[in-house]
């Protein structure tokens, strides 16, 4: 039974560490698409704040640093409380 038990949790902790790579690889990605989206913003923390925010969501951001936001229906769909584009 101990062994079993041993076996249970070293397979827990082996999975768990590779759906932290891969929460830790998504966020590297994010950072550098949403730099990149908002290199010419005014408000840049801002900006790279609700970037952050849809990127995690939608798996996707749109490229340049204005517009193509058909490139990512998620991104592009996304509302604030107000009704309005929640995504830059």
């Amino acid at each position: 039974m101990k062994v079993a038990f041993a076996a249970v949790l070293l397979l827990c902790l082996v999975l768990s560490s590779s759906f932290f790579q891969v929460s830790t690889a998504s966020s590297a990605f994010c950072t550098s698409k949403c730099a990149r989206r908002c290199a010419k913003a005014g408000m840049k923390d801002r900006c790279m704040k609700f970037c952050g925010i849809c990127c995690s969501k939608c798996r996707c951001v749109p490229s340049g640093t204005y517009g193509n936001k058909h490139e990512c229906p998620c991104y592009r769909d996304l509302k604030n409380s107000k009704g309005k584009g929640k995504c830059p």
